[in-house]
């Protein structure tokens, strides 16, 4: 049988392996960071109504340029946004690729601060674009200094700062944003697909004026619960949206997809009711495992990274042999959790309550 070594791959694709995260059939699922919650009915069943009318005209492509959906996202986003200035994908891991399309490639660099979102190297390697990561503090805070530094110091082409950060959650200010734009004069990206699970830090969208080299990626797949819709989008000036034209694919965005994610963005504030919700089971986890004596890291997102374990992936396995799902990063002694329904959460908590000291599986 042929493997990947008989196939003449790029040489900066030789030994990678494919990103994918366990997608058992668990009854609580909490290792992607989706929206737990499901749909509200009266949402399904106008993105349904709308579904149907646009079958009806899939014998033609989609709206290549997809106006109304752009116009749809530019008021849900405000910051007085028009959708000249709105790029959407499917998926925000197609917008990012789009982004390093453009302007990364053979010989530019991509720049982060790690720990960060394991897809970052993946698309630069695809991208045939040289991954530079930068390891965050201990705390992994980013502070104005230290990124201006960085920045001015390596003169990447590209860099991204995910805020709130995944897998740390940690959130991100304003301030660094706005020092990282002013040290240097690449494309920066600021990736907020948790950002509307954070309650006390502002939205990059506000620095975009007068700052055409930034980027403000979002995404319908966490907050929005339609991680299964596959919506990315950005909001930046309109000479980047005209950049990612050139390289995107004709008609890439399904009519059916820009169909669903119209009726969806429509509902917002509907869609949405289950933030609040959602916090609080993650402070609910987060207390809960801080008094068994876990290391809790500060969280604006859905989710937390976790330490104190004393084999992380032993803990893992014997959470999965009883159906319940989280994520193994490599972080020594660290673990992922999504926070989910409360009684999806109540669950992890008796779980991980019964290892015992450290997570430590009885023998």
């Amino acid at each position: 049988m042929t493997s990947l070594s008989d196939l003449p791959l790029r040489d900066n694709l030789v030994g990678k392996l494919p990103y994918g995260a366990p997608q058992d059939p668990v009854p609580v699922s909490l290792n992607v960071n989706e929206n737990t919650h499901p749909i509200p009915e009266e949402v399904v069943e106008d993105v349904v109504a709308e579904l149907s009318r646009a079958v009806r005209g899939v014998n033609r492509y989609p709206d290549r340029d997809f106006g109304e959906l752009r116009a749809a996202l530019a008021g849900y986003l405000g910051h007085g946004l028009s959708a000249d200035q709105i790029w959407a994908a499917n998926g925000s891991n197609e917008v990012l690729q789009q982004i390093l399309q453009a302007f990364g490639g053979p010989g530019r660099r991509l720049l982060s601060f790690t720990p960060t979102y394991s897809m970052y190297p993946l698309l630069a390697a695809g991208t045939d674009t040289e991954w530079v990561p930068v390891p965050r503090p201990d705390d992994y805070v980013l502070r104005p200094d230290f990124v201006a530094r960085t920045l001015a110091e390596q003169r990447p082409d590209v860099a991204i700062i995910c805020g709130p950060n995944n897998p740390t959650g940690t959130s991100l200010d304003l301030e660094v944003v706005e020092a990282a734009a002013d040290a240097f004069d690449g494309i920066l990206i600021v990736d907020e697909a948790y950002h509307e699970f954070d309650a006390e830090h502002e939205s990059a969208l506000r620095l975009l004026p007068g700052r055409p080299r930034l980027l403000v990626s979002r995404t319908m797949s966490k907050a929005f619960a339609f991680a299964g819709v596959r919506l990315g989008y950005l909001a930046a000036d309109p000479a980047v949206v005209d950049a990612l034209r050139l390289v995107r694919l004709p008609y890439h965005l399904s009519a059916l997809t820009q169909a669903a994610a119209i009726a969806a963005v429509r509902h917002a504030d509907r869609m949405l009711a289950t933030v609040d919700d959602i916090r609080g089971q993650r402070d609910r986890l987060s207390d809960a495992l801080t008094k068994m004596g876990y290391t809790v890291h500060p969280s604006g997102s859905n989710f937390l990274l976790v330490g104190g374990f004393a084999n992380p992936g032993a803990t893992f396995d014997a959470l999965r042999r009883q159906g319940i799902l989280i994520r193994e990063l490599g972080i020594p002694g660290h673990l992922r959790m999504t926070a989910g329904t409360e009684s999806e959460t109540s669950t992890l908590i008796s779980a991980i309550s019964d290892l015992g000291p450290g997570g430590a599986p009885s023998e």
